[in-house]
């Protein structure tokens, strides 16, 4: 499944504070005092992401980052993608062949839940470029997947009394 490295989730956290402090340059150590990210690797994130036109850099004492972007503008998708080059892959989609030939999974050519993986992830990937920072800033989200898990809720068949006992 899509599984969000520690990285991009370290963006992630950088770019909700960021968002949360529109019309400041807020420093990578106040971010990474504030969360306890690890300053090192936070400040490789906010370099990527500034590489990729997401954040504006400001050098000197009193420099840092802001949102190069309107939060409402920068989905979780790009997010992730300036972090982290591309969605991460599983063996299931690898196209990578071994030395003999064979795909990373040697069942690739029979599985029956490659498709259907194939067409989650799609799914779950469709949901990040849809959710945006400012949906991750809102404290009740009114993002597509909130949206989701409703309608999944509500179309999952209740068990009976009759069901549960038999």
């Amino acid at each position: 499944m899509l599984a969000l490295t520690k990285r991009a989730e370290y963006g992630l956290i950088a770019l909700v504070h960021l968002v949360d402090r529109p019309d400041e340059v807020v420093s990578a150590r106040e971010i990474g005092d504030t969360y306890e990210v690890p300053r090192r690797l936070l400040a490789e994130v906010l370099k990527a992401l500034s590489r990729a036109g997401l954040v504006e850099s400001f050098r000197g004492a009193n420099g840092g980052y802001t949102l190069a972007l309107a939060p409402e503008d920068l989905t979780v998708a790009q997010a992730v993608t300036a972090i982290e080059q591309a969605p991460p892959r599983d063996a299931c989609e690898s196209d990578i062949k071994t030395s003999d030939g064979w795909s990373a999974c040697e069942m690739s050519s029979t599985c029956p839940i490659k498709t259907p993986i194939q067409r989650l992830r799609a799914g779950i990937w469709g949901l990040l470029h849809q959710t945006t920072l400012r949906d991750l800033a809102t404290p009740e989200p009114v993002n597509p997947f909130g949206e989701l898990i409703t309608k999944a809720q509500l179309q999952t068949p209740k068990l009976t009394d009759a069901a549960v006992q038999s």
